[in-house]
């Protein structure tokens, strides 16, 4: 038996990454700092209408007005990832404000507190797989939906964890969420790949925030030398891959899961 292979159609290499994302409409959860607003800033760089939605309604204000303010194209909206009907009503609010929607970031992400398994509080473990691994699906389960109706296919990326592949002793609640996100990005990377919509997950190392900055120097020196790089990553790093991960030059990436982590997980 015979088979004729598929052959995608080829695409000029892009030079001009300033208008990489025009007329595509950009979803990011949990975009109000972090890695989500380093996201958000980047594709609206590159020409995207973008939705910064994060439970912080005032912080999420706040970043839309900062990208507005630098010539970007963005709007706000409030989402708590962990109740559907809120989730619906940001994407729904996406197709309104931009008229569609192409492009998601799942960011939206909670630590927890720390605790061997055996002693984790369980109204906490809810709380963190609830947000991390729940809210994800959520996310998904409405927004899969509006990409493929609009008809130009699209790109989702599913913020992990480098506690997606490996384990942090006192942080069951956050392995398991992580590890679920990478499973729920293959599964839907394989239903959606034939209809032209690409399902990705990155897994960032241990990124630089001033909660970090605030820790004792012992432990801060202490995490930091957890990466051979020697240091932790930028916002801006995993953001860059992020934006690659949605664009067409990644065109025949779907289904995988990308560690952005100083080669943390190398050793």
């Amino acid at each position: 038996m015979s088979t004729t292979p598929v052959t995608a159609p080829v695409t000029a290499p892009v030079t001009d990454y300033a208008s990489e994302f025009a007329g595509r409409t950009a979803l990011v959860t949990g975009a109000a700092s972090g890695i989500g607003l380093a996201t958000a800033r980047r594709l609206g760089a590159g020409g995207a209408h973008v939705v910064i939605a994060d439970f912080n309604a005032e912080g999420a204000e706040k970043a839309a007005a900062e990208l507005t303010a630098e010539g970007l194209s963005a709007a706000a909206v409030e989402l708590d990832v962990t109740r559907p009907a809120s989730v619906e009503a940001a994407v729904r609010f996406a197709v309104d404000t931009f008229g569609g929607l192409d492009l998601a970031v799942n960011n939206a992400g909670i630590g927890g507190p720390s605790a061997p398994t055996g002693e984790y509080d369980i109204d906490a473990y809810d709380r963190v797989v609830r947000t991390n691994l729940d809210g994800v699906f959520y996310s998904m389960r409405y927004e899969l939906p509006v990409i493929e109706a609009g008809g130009k296919g699209g790109a989702i990326v599913n913020v992990a964890s480098i506690l997606g592949s490996v384990a942090f002793a006192g942080s069951p609640a956050y392995v398991a969420a992580k590890h679920g996100v990478v499973g729920l990005t293959k599964s839907a990377a394989a239903e959606y790949a034939a209809r032209g919509i690409r399902v990705n997950a990155v897994g960032p190392g241990f990124i630089e925030t001033p909660l970090l900055r605030e820790m004792d120097q012992a432990a801060y020196d202490g995490l930091v030398g957890l990466h051979p790089a020697g240091r932790l990553g930028r916002s801006e790093e995993v953001a860059e891959l992020i934006v690659f991960l949605l664009s067409d030059r990644a065109s025949f990436v779907a289904g995988s899961y990308h560690l952005v982590d100083g080669a943390y997980t190398a050793v």
